[in-house]
Protein backbone atom coordinates (compact mmCIF):
# COMPACT_ATOMS: atom_id res chain seq x y z
CA UNK A 1 0.00 0.00 0.00
CA UNK A 2 1.50 3.58 -0.87
CA UNK A 3 -0.13 6.37 1.20
CA UNK A 4 0.42 10.30 -0.11
CA UNK A 5 -0.58 13.06 2.00
CA UNK A 6 -1.19 16.43 0.47
CA UNK A 7 -2.52 19.33 2.67
CA UNK A 8 -3.92 22.76 0.99
CA UNK A 9 -6.25 25.93 1.55
CA UNK A 10 -9.21 24.94 0.28
CA UNK A 11 -11.25 22.25 1.95
CA UNK A 12 -14.10 23.05 -0.42
CA UNK A 13 -11.93 22.21 -3.59
CA UNK A 14 -10.98 18.81 -1.76
CA UNK A 15 -14.23 17.86 -1.73
CA UNK A 16 -15.26 19.46 -4.91
CA UNK A 17 -12.65 17.06 -6.45
CA UNK A 18 -13.91 14.02 -5.03
CA UNK A 19 -17.58 14.74 -5.54
CA UNK A 20 -17.65 15.45 -8.89
CA UNK A 21 -16.00 11.99 -9.51
CA UNK A 22 -19.45 10.74 -7.56
CA UNK A 23 -21.09 12.13 -9.88
CA UNK A 24 -19.26 11.02 -12.96
CA UNK A 25 -20.04 7.67 -11.36
CA UNK A 26 -15.86 7.55 -11.04
CA UNK A 27 -16.16 7.26 -7.26
CA UNK A 28 -18.18 6.00 -4.70
CA UNK A 29 -18.87 7.26 -1.08
CA UNK A 30 -17.76 4.42 1.15
CA UNK A 31 -17.92 6.20 4.83
CA UNK A 32 -18.47 9.62 6.46
CA UNK A 33 -16.93 8.87 9.57
CA UNK A 34 -17.62 10.93 13.11
CA UNK A 35 -20.93 12.96 11.40
CA UNK A 36 -23.89 12.78 13.33
CA UNK A 37 -25.87 11.31 11.07
CA UNK A 38 -25.44 7.89 9.39
CA UNK A 39 -23.67 8.30 5.58
CA UNK A 40 -26.35 7.30 3.44
CA UNK A 41 -28.55 9.84 5.15
CA UNK A 42 -26.41 13.01 4.79
CA UNK A 43 -26.51 15.15 1.92
CA UNK A 44 -23.20 16.33 0.00
CA UNK A 45 -24.20 20.39 1.68
CA UNK A 46 -23.92 18.50 5.09
CA UNK A 47 -21.17 16.79 4.52
CA UNK A 48 -18.98 19.43 3.35
CA UNK A 49 -20.86 21.99 5.77
CA UNK A 50 -19.61 20.02 8.44
CA UNK A 51 -15.81 20.24 7.90
CA UNK A 52 -16.00 23.67 7.00
CA UNK A 53 -18.05 25.05 10.18
CA UNK A 54 -15.24 22.50 11.98
CA UNK A 55 -12.08 24.62 9.79
CA UNK A 56 -13.92 28.17 11.22
CA UNK A 57 -13.14 27.30 14.79
CA UNK A 58 -8.83 28.18 13.97
CA UNK A 59 -8.78 30.96 11.21
CA UNK A 60 -4.99 31.27 11.98
CA UNK A 61 -4.57 27.81 10.36
CA UNK A 62 -4.27 28.59 6.94
CA UNK A 63 -3.88 25.02 5.46
CA UNK A 64 -6.52 23.38 6.83
CA UNK A 65 -7.39 20.69 4.75
CA UNK A 66 -6.05 17.27 4.24
CA UNK A 67 -6.15 15.25 1.19
CA UNK A 68 -5.20 11.47 1.59
CA UNK A 69 -4.66 8.88 -1.06
CA UNK A 70 -4.27 5.23 -0.40
CA UNK A 71 -3.11 2.97 -3.48
CA UNK A 72 -3.34 -0.64 -3.30
CA UNK A 73 -1.09 -2.87 -5.70
CA UNK A 74 -3.74 -3.72 -8.90
CA UNK A 75 -3.33 -7.40 -8.28
CA UNK A 76 -5.55 -6.53 -4.98
CA UNK A 77 -8.97 -5.70 -6.72
CA UNK A 78 -10.68 -8.46 -4.66
CA UNK A 79 -10.74 -6.11 -1.62
CA UNK A 80 -14.14 -5.64 -0.24
CA UNK A 81 -15.88 -2.16 0.50
CA UNK A 82 -16.12 -2.94 3.93
CA UNK A 83 -12.38 -4.10 4.41
CA UNK A 84 -11.41 -0.65 2.74
CA UNK A 85 -13.40 0.71 5.26
CA UNK A 86 -11.21 -0.60 8.07
CA UNK A 87 -8.59 -0.28 6.32
CA UNK A 88 -8.86 3.70 5.94
CA UNK A 89 -10.52 3.80 9.25
CA UNK A 90 -7.25 2.27 11.39
CA UNK A 91 -4.96 4.55 9.05
CA UNK A 92 -6.28 7.08 10.24
CA UNK A 93 -6.61 6.28 13.93
CA UNK A 94 -2.92 6.05 13.62
CA UNK A 95 -2.12 8.79 11.98
CA UNK A 96 -3.96 10.58 14.38
CA UNK A 97 -7.24 11.82 12.77
CA UNK A 98 -9.43 8.78 14.46
CA UNK A 99 -11.74 11.84 15.63
CA UNK A 100 -11.60 13.87 12.89
CA UNK A 101 -14.94 14.00 10.64
CA UNK A 102 -13.37 12.22 7.20
CA UNK A 103 -14.88 11.58 4.12
CA UNK A 104 -13.66 7.60 2.07
CA UNK A 105 -14.23 7.80 -1.63
CA UNK A 106 -13.23 4.71 -3.42
CA UNK A 107 -12.43 6.02 -7.16
CA UNK A 108 -12.39 3.92 -10.12
CA UNK A 109 -10.54 5.72 -12.37
CA UNK A 110 -7.09 3.92 -12.52
CA UNK A 111 -6.02 0.72 -12.87
CA UNK A 112 -5.48 -0.08 -9.44
CA UNK A 113 -7.87 0.33 -6.52
CA UNK A 114 -7.18 3.51 -4.38
CA UNK A 115 -8.71 5.65 -1.54
CA UNK A 116 -8.88 9.22 -1.29
CA UNK A 117 -9.79 10.28 2.18
CA UNK A 118 -10.92 13.69 3.00
CA UNK A 119 -10.42 15.98 6.28
CA UNK A 120 -9.36 18.63 8.20
CA UNK A 121 -6.54 19.67 10.77
CA UNK A 122 -8.70 21.80 12.96
CA UNK A 123 -10.29 19.63 16.30
CA UNK A 124 -13.18 19.93 17.54
CA UNK A 125 -11.77 22.11 20.47
CA UNK A 126 -10.01 24.62 18.24
CA UNK A 127 -6.83 23.28 18.52
CA UNK A 128 -4.67 22.38 15.38
CA UNK A 129 -3.06 18.73 14.22
CA UNK A 130 0.38 19.01 13.73
CA UNK A 131 1.16 17.50 10.39
CA UNK A 132 4.83 18.37 10.07
CA UNK A 133 6.99 14.92 9.13
CA UNK A 134 3.69 12.99 9.31
CA UNK A 135 4.81 11.09 6.82
CA UNK A 136 7.88 9.93 8.47
CA UNK A 137 6.66 9.76 11.46
CA UNK A 138 3.09 8.19 11.41
CA UNK A 139 1.97 7.21 7.75
CA UNK A 140 4.79 4.88 7.52
CA UNK A 141 5.13 3.05 10.53
CA UNK A 142 0.84 2.37 10.20
CA UNK A 143 1.30 1.67 6.92
CA UNK A 144 3.83 -1.08 7.23
CA UNK A 145 1.55 -2.58 10.32
CA UNK A 146 -1.58 -2.17 7.96
CA UNK A 147 0.03 -4.18 4.93
CA UNK A 148 1.17 -6.97 7.52
CA UNK A 149 -2.87 -7.21 9.61
CA UNK A 150 -4.43 -7.16 5.97
CA UNK A 151 -2.03 -9.42 3.90
CA UNK A 152 -1.00 -6.01 1.87
CA UNK A 153 1.47 -5.90 -1.10
CA UNK A 154 4.04 -3.94 0.31
CA UNK A 155 4.82 -0.57 -0.77
CA UNK A 156 8.62 -1.29 -1.69
CA UNK A 157 7.35 -3.86 -4.22
CA UNK A 158 5.34 -1.90 -6.31
CA UNK A 159 8.22 0.17 -7.34
CA UNK A 160 6.84 -0.13 -11.13
CA UNK A 161 3.33 0.24 -10.82
CA UNK A 162 1.06 1.46 -13.65
CA UNK A 163 -0.24 4.50 -11.69
CA UNK A 164 3.78 5.58 -10.84
CA UNK A 165 4.07 8.92 -12.67
CA UNK A 166 6.39 8.03 -16.00
CA UNK A 167 9.01 9.77 -17.10
CA UNK A 168 8.84 11.82 -20.61
CA UNK A 169 8.31 9.51 -23.76
CA UNK A 170 6.72 6.70 -21.69
CA UNK A 171 4.00 8.70 -20.71
CA UNK A 172 2.23 9.59 -24.04
CA UNK A 173 -1.33 10.14 -23.74
CA UNK A 174 -3.31 8.10 -25.81
CA UNK A 175 -6.96 8.99 -26.13
CA UNK A 176 -9.59 6.66 -25.07
CA UNK A 177 -7.40 4.48 -23.73
CA UNK A 178 -7.38 5.85 -20.24
CA UNK A 179 -9.46 8.42 -18.18
CA UNK A 180 -8.03 11.99 -19.14
CA UNK A 181 -8.18 14.04 -16.86
CA UNK A 182 -6.26 11.63 -14.49
CA UNK A 183 -3.62 10.87 -17.27
CA UNK A 184 -3.08 14.98 -18.27
CA UNK A 185 -2.94 15.58 -14.28
CA UNK A 186 -0.06 13.02 -14.57
CA UNK A 187 2.10 14.27 -16.82
CA UNK A 188 1.31 18.12 -15.08
CA UNK A 189 2.46 16.51 -11.81
CA UNK A 190 5.71 15.26 -13.35
CA UNK A 191 6.05 18.15 -15.62
CA UNK A 192 5.59 21.28 -14.53
CA UNK A 193 7.57 21.43 -10.97
CA UNK A 194 10.27 19.64 -12.58
CA UNK A 195 11.27 21.62 -15.38
CA UNK A 196 12.43 24.86 -16.45
CA UNK A 197 10.27 27.44 -18.91
CA UNK A 198 10.10 31.21 -19.19
CA UNK A 199 6.33 31.16 -21.11
CA UNK A 200 3.40 29.15 -22.49
CA UNK A 201 4.47 28.01 -25.83
CA UNK A 202 7.84 27.08 -23.81
CA UNK A 203 5.68 24.99 -21.83
CA UNK A 204 3.60 23.69 -24.47
CA UNK A 205 7.13 22.00 -26.50
CA UNK A 206 7.82 20.09 -23.48
CA UNK A 207 3.90 18.81 -23.03
CA UNK A 208 3.48 17.73 -26.50
CA UNK A 209 5.74 15.22 -25.56
CA UNK A 210 3.02 13.50 -23.90
CA UNK A 211 0.51 14.94 -26.31
CA UNK A 212 -0.98 17.59 -23.71
CA UNK A 213 -1.36 21.28 -24.36
CA UNK A 214 -2.18 24.26 -22.40
CA UNK A 215 -4.54 26.56 -24.32
CA UNK A 216 -5.66 29.97 -23.36
CA UNK A 217 -8.55 30.15 -26.35
CA UNK A 218 -8.80 33.06 -28.92
CA UNK A 219 -7.43 36.54 -27.52
CA UNK A 220 -10.90 37.94 -28.51
CA UNK A 221 -12.75 34.92 -26.16
CA UNK A 222 -13.97 35.16 -22.40
CA UNK A 223 -11.27 32.73 -21.04
CA UNK A 224 -8.18 34.50 -22.50
CA UNK A 225 -9.53 37.68 -21.06
CA UNK A 226 -10.43 36.44 -17.87
CA UNK A 227 -6.89 34.72 -17.54
CA UNK A 228 -8.36 31.43 -17.85
CA UNK A 229 -6.39 28.48 -19.06
CA UNK A 230 -7.20 24.46 -20.57
CA UNK A 231 -5.65 21.55 -20.99
CA UNK A 232 -6.32 19.62 -24.04
CA UNK A 233 -5.13 16.19 -25.45
CA UNK A 234 -3.79 16.14 -28.81
CA UNK A 235 -3.93 13.36 -31.41
CA UNK A 236 -0.25 12.42 -33.27
CA UNK A 237 -1.15 15.54 -35.26
CA UNK A 238 -1.25 17.50 -33.06
CA UNK A 239 -5.15 18.56 -33.24
CA UNK A 240 -7.11 18.37 -29.81
CA UNK A 241 -9.28 15.32 -28.81
CA UNK A 242 -11.70 14.97 -26.26
CA UNK A 243 -13.27 17.42 -23.80
CA UNK A 244 -11.13 20.61 -22.38
CA UNK A 245 -10.28 20.55 -19.46
CA UNK A 246 -10.03 23.91 -17.40
CA UNK A 247 -7.00 24.38 -14.96
CA UNK A 248 -8.84 24.99 -11.84
CA UNK A 249 -10.27 21.29 -11.81
CA UNK A 250 -7.10 19.76 -11.33
CA UNK A 251 -6.29 19.27 -7.65
CA UNK A 252 -2.70 21.27 -7.60
CA UNK A 253 -3.99 24.08 -9.44
CA UNK A 254 -2.01 24.51 -12.25
CA UNK A 255 -3.56 27.93 -13.74
CA UNK A 256 -2.48 30.72 -15.57
CA UNK A 257 -1.38 32.31 -12.19
CA UNK A 258 0.40 29.52 -11.08
CA UNK A 259 2.52 29.00 -14.32
CA UNK A 260 3.77 32.67 -14.55
CA UNK A 261 5.40 32.29 -11.41
CA UNK A 262 7.16 29.24 -12.74
CA UNK A 263 8.03 31.33 -15.77
CA UNK A 264 10.08 33.62 -13.64
CA UNK A 265 12.27 30.35 -12.99
CA UNK A 266 13.89 31.16 -16.28
CA UNK A 267 17.08 28.41 -17.17
CA UNK A 268 20.54 29.04 -16.57
CA UNK A 269 22.24 29.88 -19.92
CA UNK A 270 25.17 27.33 -19.32
CA UNK A 271 22.40 24.82 -19.82
CA UNK A 272 22.29 26.06 -23.50
CA UNK A 273 25.64 24.79 -24.44
CA UNK A 274 24.88 21.10 -24.30
CA UNK A 275 22.10 21.50 -26.67
CA UNK A 276 24.17 23.64 -29.33
CA UNK A 277 26.78 21.09 -28.94
CA UNK A 278 24.67 18.09 -29.84
CA UNK A 279 23.57 20.40 -32.73
CA UNK A 280 26.98 20.87 -34.34
CA UNK A 281 27.94 16.90 -33.62
CA UNK A 282 24.87 15.97 -35.15
CA UNK A 283 25.56 18.66 -38.27
CA UNK A 284 29.37 17.84 -38.69
CA UNK A 285 28.63 13.88 -39.11
CA UNK A 286 25.92 14.94 -41.59
CA UNK A 287 25.96 18.97 -42.94
CA UNK A 288 23.10 17.98 -45.38
CA UNK A 289 20.81 15.83 -43.41
CA UNK A 290 16.74 16.74 -43.30
CA UNK A 291 15.27 18.54 -40.59
CA UNK A 292 13.19 15.24 -39.41
CA UNK A 293 16.97 13.47 -39.26
CA UNK A 294 18.24 16.27 -36.74
CA UNK A 295 15.65 15.84 -34.94
CA UNK A 296 16.09 12.21 -34.76
CA UNK A 297 19.46 12.66 -33.84
CA UNK A 298 18.41 14.73 -31.06
CA UNK A 299 16.06 12.78 -29.70
CA UNK A 300 18.99 10.00 -28.99
CA UNK A 301 20.98 12.69 -26.93
CA UNK A 302 17.37 13.32 -24.91
CA UNK A 303 16.98 16.80 -26.71
CA UNK A 304 13.31 17.27 -28.18
CA UNK A 305 12.80 19.91 -31.63
CA UNK A 306 9.41 21.26 -31.63
CA UNK A 307 8.99 22.83 -34.97
CA UNK A 308 6.67 25.83 -35.37
CA UNK A 309 4.64 26.17 -38.37
CA UNK A 310 1.90 28.00 -39.54
CA UNK A 311 -1.62 26.55 -41.13
CA UNK A 312 0.22 26.18 -44.67
CA UNK A 313 3.20 24.68 -43.17
CA UNK A 314 5.83 26.84 -43.16
CA UNK A 315 8.40 26.55 -40.46
CA UNK A 316 8.41 29.83 -38.67
CA UNK A 317 10.40 29.02 -35.45
CA UNK A 318 12.42 26.12 -33.51
CA UNK A 319 12.09 25.25 -29.53
CA UNK A 320 14.71 22.96 -27.90
CA UNK A 321 13.76 20.52 -24.92
CA UNK A 322 16.65 19.26 -22.90
CA UNK A 323 15.03 16.44 -21.00
CA UNK A 324 18.07 15.45 -19.19
CA UNK A 325 18.89 18.91 -17.95
CA UNK A 326 14.69 19.34 -17.53
CA UNK A 327 15.04 22.98 -19.63
CA UNK A 328 13.32 24.74 -22.48
CA UNK A 329 15.43 27.49 -25.36
CA UNK A 330 13.70 28.85 -27.92
CA UNK A 331 16.08 29.03 -31.23
CA UNK A 332 16.26 32.06 -31.11
CA UNK A 333 17.83 32.34 -27.21
CA UNK A 334 20.95 29.92 -28.32
CA UNK A 335 21.79 32.26 -31.56
CA UNK A 336 21.09 32.88 -34.88
CA UNK A 337 22.65 29.55 -36.27
CA UNK A 338 19.67 27.88 -34.29
CA UNK A 339 16.87 29.87 -35.19
CA UNK A 340 14.50 28.92 -37.74
CA UNK A 341 16.29 30.81 -40.45
CA UNK A 342 19.79 30.26 -39.63
CA UNK A 343 19.27 26.14 -38.69
CA UNK A 344 17.25 25.97 -42.54
CA UNK A 345 20.18 27.43 -44.43
CA UNK A 346 22.57 25.27 -42.97
CA UNK A 347 20.50 22.17 -43.32
CA UNK A 348 20.58 22.87 -47.22
CA UNK A 349 16.95 22.40 -47.10
CA UNK A 350 16.62 23.31 -50.93
CA UNK A 351 18.05 20.27 -51.68
CA UNK A 352 15.35 18.12 -49.13
CA UNK A 353 13.19 16.05 -51.33
CA UNK A 354 9.38 17.01 -50.98
CA UNK A 355 10.52 20.40 -50.37
CA UNK A 356 9.44 23.27 -52.65
CA UNK A 357 12.32 26.35 -52.81
CA UNK A 358 9.42 28.55 -53.05
CA UNK A 359 8.37 27.73 -49.70
CA UNK A 360 12.23 27.10 -48.20
CA UNK A 361 12.55 30.80 -49.42
CA UNK A 362 9.20 31.58 -47.34
CA UNK A 363 10.10 29.84 -44.38
CA UNK A 364 13.54 31.29 -44.07
CA UNK A 365 11.59 34.86 -44.61
CA UNK A 366 9.17 34.24 -42.14
CA UNK A 367 9.47 34.60 -38.65
CA UNK A 368 7.61 36.23 -35.51
CA UNK A 369 8.01 39.34 -34.25
CA UNK A 370 9.14 38.50 -30.66
CA UNK A 371 11.80 36.35 -32.66
CA UNK A 372 13.19 39.01 -34.70
CA UNK A 373 13.46 41.60 -31.59
CA UNK A 374 15.61 38.30 -30.04
CA UNK A 375 17.74 38.30 -32.73
CA UNK A 376 18.68 41.93 -32.43
CA UNK A 377 19.62 41.85 -29.47
CA UNK A 378 22.32 39.33 -28.63
CA UNK A 379 22.59 38.27 -24.53
CA UNK A 380 25.97 39.13 -22.59
CA UNK A 381 26.95 35.65 -23.21
CA UNK A 382 26.35 35.74 -26.84
CA UNK A 383 28.38 38.85 -26.89
CA UNK A 384 31.74 36.98 -25.47
CA UNK A 385 31.06 33.71 -27.65
CA UNK A 386 31.69 36.62 -30.70
CA UNK A 387 34.53 38.11 -29.13
CA UNK A 388 36.41 35.27 -28.34
CA UNK A 389 35.10 32.85 -31.01
CA UNK A 390 37.74 32.66 -33.87
CA UNK A 391 36.35 32.61 -37.12
CA UNK A 392 37.01 30.37 -39.93
CA UNK A 393 36.25 30.36 -43.45
CA UNK A 394 35.61 33.49 -44.32
CA UNK A 395 38.43 35.47 -45.84
CA UNK A 396 36.19 38.98 -47.08
CA UNK A 397 37.07 42.60 -45.19
CA UNK A 398 35.10 45.29 -45.66
CA UNK A 399 36.94 48.01 -47.79
CA UNK A 400 36.94 50.46 -45.01
CA UNK A 401 38.73 47.72 -43.07
CA UNK A 402 41.41 47.46 -45.37
CA UNK A 403 42.60 51.25 -46.07
CA UNK A 404 46.02 51.26 -44.34
CA UNK A 405 46.07 54.30 -41.50
CA UNK A 406 48.74 57.25 -42.71
CA UNK A 407 51.29 57.67 -39.52
CA UNK A 408 50.93 61.42 -38.44
CA UNK A 409 54.09 63.28 -38.56
CA UNK A 410 55.17 64.47 -35.22
CA UNK A 411 55.50 68.17 -34.81
CA UNK A 412 58.71 69.22 -34.16
CA UNK A 413 58.04 71.35 -31.05
CA UNK A 414 61.45 72.83 -30.86
CA UNK A 415 61.40 74.55 -34.38
CA UNK A 416 58.25 76.01 -33.80
CA UNK A 417 59.75 78.03 -30.67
Amino acid sequence: MVAVIKSGHSIRRIFNYNELKLKEGKAELLCAQNYPLDTEKLSAAQRLNMLLKQAELNKNVTRNSIHISLNFDPSETALTKPILTEIASAYMERIGFGDQPYLVYQHHDAGHPHLHLVSLKIKADGSRIDTQNIGRKLSEPARKELEQEYNLVRAEDQAKKDYKIKSAYSAKIEYGKSESRRSIANVLDAVLPSYKYKSLPELNAILRQYNVIADRGLKDSSTYRNGGLFYKIIDRDGTPVGVPVKASLFHSQPTLKFLEKRFENAPADNLKTRIKNAIELSLLKSPRQSLQSLADNLIKDGIYLAVRQNEDGIIYGLTYVDNVNRCVFNGSDLGKAYSAKGLLERLSTINQPGVKQEQVSRQQQLFTKEEAEQQSKPSGSEIMDALLHQETGGDYVPYPFKKTRKKKKRRNLSNNN
